[in-house]
């Protein structure tokens, strides 16, 4: 019964990584990976983009988008879930928490289009109340004060209530004797919220941290290339969208592997390290 699985990830998640070799090669599409020759020094691609003037500006904004995305995401959901779990009327529950995850289906194009009609500087609402009131228009998209928090926002905004899900799932899981052992203890809601909901969720909490921790070097690229423009590059411009511009566009295939395992190095190291952390509270994924 494993096999068709076990196979699935064989053909579309393990034999596709030989073709991380280009990383080492001057790949040429017409020649193929085979025939491609093998670049001098082998380490040429990455040394390009070590030596790029705007390697240091790339890592940093990468890292601190992910840094801010990963502490203003991680405890909404788990508000929300408990706001949800607290509440009595299962009416009003579900119908809160269909509208609270429907942005979770939406493209980020979709999204933009929503955050421009609400933050444009020409006819945005907000701007246009501001300036019902008297006081100037912000440049939100174009501002390098502003963008990052756009960004942070609507991830939140878009991602939070899909995340209470997975806390509300985990929640379930706890037994309910211990809240019934606790009322009888004069326990009010407040003091089973901290010692029996958010400890019963705990593990699902750190498995979670980790799991954003091996990709806190994507930075998410899809919402980043949609929001940034030329105006902002110097706080949103990533790994990702440089690495798009400079290497994909250009068709330098061995410049974005390159940079893919450098990427993925990274988030390996990142990952066991967060393991061997969370395995000295006893909460280690493996």
């Amino acid at each position: 019964m494993m096999f068709p699985g076990i196979l699935w990830f064989v053909i579309y998640k393990y034999f596709p990584m030989y073709g991380a070799v280009i990383a080492f090669k001057e790949f040429d599409i017409m020649q193929g990976i085979l025939q491609s020759s093998w670049a001098d020094p082998w380490y040429k691609h990455f040394q390009f983009f070590f030596e790029s003037p705007y390697f240091n500006q790339l890592l940093a904004n990468t890292f601190l988008i992910s840094i801010y995305k990963l502490i203003f995401n991680t405890f909404p959901p788990i508000l929300l879930a408990v706001l949800l779990n607290e509440c009595r009327k299962e009416w009003f529950k579900r119908t809160v928490q269909t509208i609270m995850y429907m942005p979770h289906f939406l493209s980020w194009v979709i999204i933009y289009g929503i955050v421009l009609a609400f933050l444009s500087q020409s006819s945005g609402l907000v701007n246009h109340w501001l300036t019902e009131l008297g006081l100037k228009s912000v440049p939100f998209l174009t501002s390098t004060e502003w963008f990052r928090s756009i960004l942070v926002g609507t991830e939140v905004w878009q991602s939070a209530g899909w995340g209470a899900i997975i806390y509300l799932a985990a929640m379930t899981g706890i037994d309910p004797s211990l809240y019934e052992a606790a009322r009888v203890d004069g326990a009010g809601r407040m003091r089973m919220i901290w010692h029996i909901t958010l400890p019963g969720i705990r593990s699902v909490i750190i498995l979670l941290l980790i799991l954003h921790l091996g990709k806190i070097m994507e930075a998410g690229f899809e919402q980043v290339y949609v929001f940034y423009n030329i105006s902002v590059y110097e706080v949103g411009d990533i790994i990702d969208t440089w690495v798009f511009r400079t290497g994909l566009e250009q068709l330098n295939f061995s410049l974005s592997a390159a940079v893919g395992i450098f990427k993925s190095v990274i988030g390996l190291v990142l990952v066991v390290v967060s393991n061997r952390i969370a395995r000295r509270w006893g909460e280690g994924i493996w």
